[in-house]
Formats: structure tokens, C-alpha cells, sequence
């Protein structure tokens, strides 16, 4: 070896032990932070001179197990959306061992008729009933009016969500470019590339997406059901949304706005192309979940309000009069069901808050006058009312035939099942979702690994300088000889 060659051999040997010094300590200097990709330099020989060639910086991630656990991590986001609503909803009707529950009361207001039927004189009792049955109302409103701020939540997270993913893919759309004008002027590109990664799995958590490399260092984002959302450009998305909703109020009827992307109109269904993840999810809830649980609360409150409301029960109640359980203050018209739930009110003859008059609770609801104290006939009819068979249809329990309180019962256990599942299936997502991150984490900085490549980087670098030294005292005895 020539000492012009050794002389290279030791300086390339300097300039690549530096770089890769410089890599190692990025490395270990963000080994705790969040999206960091440990990085690794290309190192070769030279095929025309002398010593070691320094390639790029390369990123060390695995494509096929970053998309499996993007995959994962929309279902775990996804469950979690519908996990929240079904636990909400199922504290909203209550539980068994809940005593302010809809079926509680109901069961209390059952209890109340059987007392004030042992003292049909007692106007304390007679009072009582008028509570109990105050109480039924406001659990069902409270359970509707929660259900409405659900259908409301969903609503805004929608809007949320559409302006974060037009907010993100633009900014992928610049990332794009950056990292193509990086590479072209030859300098790293890692820092952009793994905080593109990032948003990437930010879009991910709403809509799905399966990334397609592109020349330049570029990447395209399409949905699992082919819409692109980036290739060149970044899509955009547009939502109206409500600021408030009815319960009447549905994305079919066109009183809720729909999903928009470029201009054309997109199924947001479970089925359809943006699906998987939690953008669709909540879309579903306000449009299907919500409003299957909109309508069961309607036919809860439907079955009490006939119930009461029927002339053969209690004579003085005329074709055009309420019962004692009202549709906003007047009688339930079997035409307008949605919504009854959240317009429930207690006849103002005999609320506590209104004219007080308990006692028609035991002489008919109009009676002209008070009747005989002691007549616990009216109040009988209605245990028996409660206890009648009455044919029902919901849409999760279907057409059922049972009395009040069996009905509410079942309500409730529609809903504390929905809820037990999606937990389950929460259980699931997050297991299989931490076991894909904790593979994808392994794929990260190894701090004991890397000290030891700083350690051999350097040997590495003393072996070189000391070659450089050497060098120089052959260079100098020649000068000298």
C-alpha cells in the first residue's frame, strides 16, 4: 500500500467513524422519544480508491408490520368509540342494582299504587304516587336527553375529525415535497420521514389507510376502500355540521349533512369505503346506533303512555284526553312516535308541580268532582295496567309481549349487554394492539446496543488517527532524509 492510499484509507476512516458517531448519538438521545425510528449508516468500500465509502442514513422500520399495527390501532380506536357510547347509554337507563334505574322506579311506582290501594283516603300516599310517577318521567327524559347529547357528541367529534384530517394531509402533502427537494440536494431525510409516520398514523385513526410508495421518497394514502386521500395532492373533506340535533333529525331525511370528499358524496356506513375506522364509527352512531336506541326509549315510553291513556281504564278520559303520562302536556298521537321519550311529562292534573289534584289518581284523571275517599277501584285498575301483557315492538328486542315492568327490564338488559360486548371487544383490540406495538417498539433504540457501537466507533477512530500519526513520521523522515 502506497502511503497516498493509506493516508485516504485513514481519513475516509475518520469522516465515516465521525458520521457514524453522529448517528449513534442521535440515536441514543431519542431513544424515549415518541415516533422515533433508530437510524443506521450505510458504510461500503470503494470500487476506485482507497478506504470506506459513506452511504445514506436508513431508517429501521418494518412496511409490513407498521401497516399491520396501523391496522390494529384503528380497530382499538374504532371499539373504543362504540365501548364509550354503549357505557354511557347503559348508565343513562340504568342497571340492576341501580335505584334510580328506569325499571326501578317503574317498580317503585308499582309499589306506590299497592300502598296508596291499602289507604285509598290518604292523601299523603295519594302524593307519593304523584312522585313516583314524576320519577318515572325524569329517568326516561334524563336517559332521552343523555342519548340526544350522545347523537350531539358524535356530531362534533365528525367535524372534528374532518377538519384534523384536512389540516393533516395537507401538511403530508408538504411533507412530500420536502423530503422530494431533500433528497434531490443529498441530505437527510429521516427527521421528516418519521414525523410524516406520525400523522400518517393520526389519519389512520380515522380513516384506515394502506400507503403506496411513490418515486422521490414521496407516499400516497388511499382508504381500504380505494378513495384516495393523497397522491400528489391532498384530498379534502367536508362535513356541515348541526349545532344541535332532534331526535327526528337523520342523515336519510337530509336534516344531517353527510360526508363530502372533493365534492362527491361518500357512504360513511360500516360497509363502505372509509370504513374501519373511528370518522365511520362515530358517523354510525349518529345515524344507526343512537337512533336504534332513540327508538326502543320511544317505544318504552310509548307502551306507558297508552297504557294509562286508554278510556277502558278509566272512564272519565275522553278520545282527545291525556293520561296520566303525557306527550308534552297532551295526548300521545300513535303517528308521532319519535322523540315521545324526550317529551315525556306528567299530566299537570295531578303533578306536584302543577294543580296537585293527587286525588284524581283515585277518582279518574277528569272527574268532576272528588269522589268517595275510600273507592280504590281506579287505583287497582291501574296495578293492573302495570301487570297486563302488552305487545311491543323495538328494533334490537324485536316484538315482545310482557308487562310494564318486565319491558323496562329488558331495556335495561339490552343495553347492559351492548355494553358488556363492546367492552369485550375493547379487551380484544387493546391486546392485540399492544402486542403489534410492543414488536414495532423492538424495532427502536436499543441503548445497550448502541453504547457498544460507540465504543467500537471509538477504537475504530483511534486506530485511524493513530494510522494518521503514523503517516506523518514516515512523511517527516523522508523530509528529513
Amino acid at each position: 500500500m502506497s502511503i497516498t492510499s493509506a493516508l485516504n484509507s485513514a481519513m475516509t476512516g475518520l469522516t465515516a467513524n465521525a458520521r457514524l458517531s453522529q448517528v449513534t448519538s442521535e440515536n441514543l438521545a431519542n431513544a424515549l422519544t415518541p415516533g422515533y425510528s433508530s437510524q443506521k449508516l450505510n458504510l461500503s468500500t470503494s470500487q476506485y480508491a482507497a478506504g470506506v465509502r459513506i452511504g445514506d442514513v436508513e431508517r429501521n422500520v418494518d412496511p409490513a408490520l407498521q401497516a399491520t399495527t396501523r391496522k390494529a390501532e384503528a380497530e382499538y380506536a374504532k371499539v373504543g368509540v362504540y365501548s364509550d357510547f354503549y357505557a354511557r347509554m347503559s348508565g343513562y337507563v340504568g342497571t340492576v342494582d341501580d335505584s334510580t334505574s328506569i325499571s326501578a322506579q317503574i317498580s317503585n311506582f308499582d309499589a306506590a299504587l299497592v300502598e296508596a290501594t291499602s289507604r285509598p283516603d290518604s292523601t299523603e300516599r295519594l302524593h307519593d304516587l304523584s312522585v313516583k310517577a314524576g320519577l318515572i318521567v325524569q329517568s326516561i327524559t334524563d336517559a332521552a336527553e343523555g342519548l340526544n347529547k350522545q347523537r350531539e357528541a358524535a356530531e362534533s367529534s365528525i367535524d372534528v375529525q374532518v377538519n384534523q384530517l384536512n389540516d393533516q394531509l395537507k401538511e403530508l402533502e408538504k411533507l412530500n415535497a420536502r423530503i422530494v427537494v431533500s433528497k434531490a440536494a443529498g441530505s437527510s431525510t429521516t427527521a421528516m420521514e418519521d414525523q410524516r409516520d406520525k400523522l400518517i398514523d393520526s389519519v389512520n385513526q380515522s380513516i384506515p389507510v394502506n400507503v403506496v410508495q411513490r418515486d422521490q421518497g414521496r407516499v400516497a394514502l388511499y382508504t381500504v376502500g380505494g378513495v384516495a386521500l393523497l397522491d400528489g395532492k391532498a384530498a379534502e373533506l367536508t362535513f356541515n355540521a348541526k349545532r344541535t340535533i332532534e331526535p327526528q333529525m337523520t342523515q336519510a331525511n337530509g336534516l344531517l349533512s353527510g360526508l363530502e370528499i372533493n365534492g362527491l358524496a361518500m357512504d360513511t356506513s360500516n360497509g363502505g369505503p372509509l370504513r374501519g375506522g373511528t370518522l365511520v364509527a362515530a358517523f354510525d352512531i349518529r345515524d344507526n346506533v343512537a337512533v336504534e336506541a332513540q327508538t326502543d326509549l320511544d317505544a318504552m315510553a310509548r307502551d306507558l303512555v297508552e297504557r294509562f291513556q286508554d278510556p277502558a281504564l278509566d272512564a272519565t278520559i275522553g278520545v282527545t284526553d291525556a293520561g296520566i303520562f303525557t306527550d308534552g302536556g297532551g295526548a300521545f298521537d300513535p303517528a308521532d312516535t319519535v322523540g315521545l321519550s324526550a317529551r315525556l311529562q306528567l299530566n299537570d292534573l295531578v303533578s306536584l308541580d302543577g294543580q296537585a289534584e293527587t286525588w284524581r289518581l283515585r277518582d279518574g284523571l277528569y272527574a268532576a268532582a272528588v269522589g268517595d275517599p275510600g273507592d280504590a277501584s281506579q287505583l287497582i285498575a291501574y296495578s293492573e295496567a302495570i301487570s297486563a301483557n302488552r305487545t311491543v315492538s323495538t328494533t334490537k328486542l324485536g316484538t315482545i309481549s310482557s308487562d310494564l315492568n318486565t319491558l323496562s327490564a329488558s331495556l335495561m338488559s339490552r343495553f347492559a349487554r351492548d355494553s358488556d360486548s363492546a367492552n369485550n371487544s375493547l379487551s380484544y383490540a387493546a391486546t392485540s394492539y399492544t402486542e403489534l406495538a410492543k414488536a414495532e417498539l423492538a424495532l427502536g433504540v436499543d441503548s445497550d446496543a448502541e453504547l457498544q457501537n460507540m465504543m467500537l466507533i471509538e477504537n475504530a477512530y483511534a486506530a485511524n488517527a493513530k494510522m494518521l500519526s503514523a503517516i506523518d513520521e514516515m512523511m517527516q523522515t523522508l523530509l528529513r532524509m
